[in-house]
């Protein structure tokens, strides 16, 4: 069958148009995967002042880790941790997601050991438990994501006790206090909510050494959900502290975050935001995250950081 030349020259018009679509498209998405790529490197500090201290109190400095997903070979990450110990904290918050390889345990604690000449309490996420897998991005867009049947398990056991030696202190699904710069902190955690294992301790009883001095409550949790934030609000929490959702790991810009991994909305998903629940509010500090999952290491328009709160006094 034989086209007249008008149509025969039409199709050849649309059939190059497409190729050059199909290779601009090509193009822009490699470009976005170099762009992301370079990005997750790019480490930096976000510094926040909360005003929540007892009246007469000196500014506080709480250094705030989340989701390190560390991997074997990650020398620029792991100078970059390091380096964290100028910034000279009161106290360091780890909640949780240390890990995204089986080897990564060592590693890690070694790129972690500077910081532990601070006092520090962590929690776990669901990458200490177990390791990440392949899975389809936008599966993001369907819901959180869910644990396989068939776990990769982690070493978690020996990464808290490496913790534990180094003095910070556990708080899954425990609390305790401790009196920092003669400040009394009442610490409440709870396990990764993620995986649905918290479990709530209340706050700790009686005083500690029989202080009577002001209390500062503070949450320690991994995965922001609501039913946990609403949870610690409820309860009279002075702080609550999360990480979890990396702050988007894929934002648009201007416009922020498409997923947070869990039910909190995603403008949430960074930054620190009150959180109110049957007449409290709380604070809430959301950390955008160190890291990436091993089989998706990018991040656009979501630069990892750790996060300095400087708490002073009440005005």
């Amino acid at each position: 069958m034989q086209f007249p030349d008008s149509l025969a020259n039409r199709v050849r018009t649309i059939g190059r148009g497409f190729a050059v679509t199909t290779a601009l498209g090509a193009t822009a998405g490699a470009a976005a995967a170099a762009y992301g790529w370079w990005e997750k490197d790019q480490f930096g500090v976000r510094h926040e002042t909360l005003p929540i201290l007892p009246e007469g109190s000196e500014p506080f400095r709480v250094l705030h880790l989340s989701d390190i997903h560390f991997v074997p070979g990650q020398d620029k990450k792991t100078q970059w941790l390091q380096s964290l110990v100028d910034l000279k904290p009161d106290l360091v918050v780890n909640t949780g997601d240390n890990l995204s390889h089986e080897q990564a345990v060592d590693p890690l604690i070694s790129a972690l050991r500077p910081l532990m000449e601070f006092p520090g309490v962590f929690v776990p996420g669901s990458n200490d438990y177990y390791a990440p897998r392949i899975k389809n991005p936008a599966g993001y867009f369907r819901g959180p994501s869910k644990l396989r049947t068939d776990p990769i398990k982690l070493d978690w056991p020996r990464l808290r006790s490496a913790f534990g030696m180094g003095g910070w202190i556990d708080l899954t699904n425990r609390a305790q206090s401790v009196v920092l710069n003669g400040l009394r902190f009442d610490f409440s955690g709870v396990d990764d909510p993620h995986l649905k294992r918290e479990r709530y301790a209340g706050w700790p009883r009686g005083t500690v050494n029989q202080d009577a001095r002001p209390h500062l409550r503070v949450a320690v949790i991994h995965a922001p959900y609501q039913r946990v934030l609403d949870h610690f609000t409820e309860a009279e929490a002075d702080l609550i502290l999360a990480g979890h959702t990396h702050g988007g790991q894929i934002c648009l810009p201007g416009y922020g975050a498409l997923v947070s991994n869990c039910d909190l909305p995603t403008w949430r998903a960074k930054g620190l935001h009150d959180w109110e629940s049957d007449g409290f509010t709380t604070p809430v500090n959301v950390s955008g995250g160190i890291g990436t999952s091993r089989y998706a290491p990018v991040r656009i328009a979501c630069r990892p950081e750790a996060v300095l709160l400087t708490l002073t006094a009440r005005s």
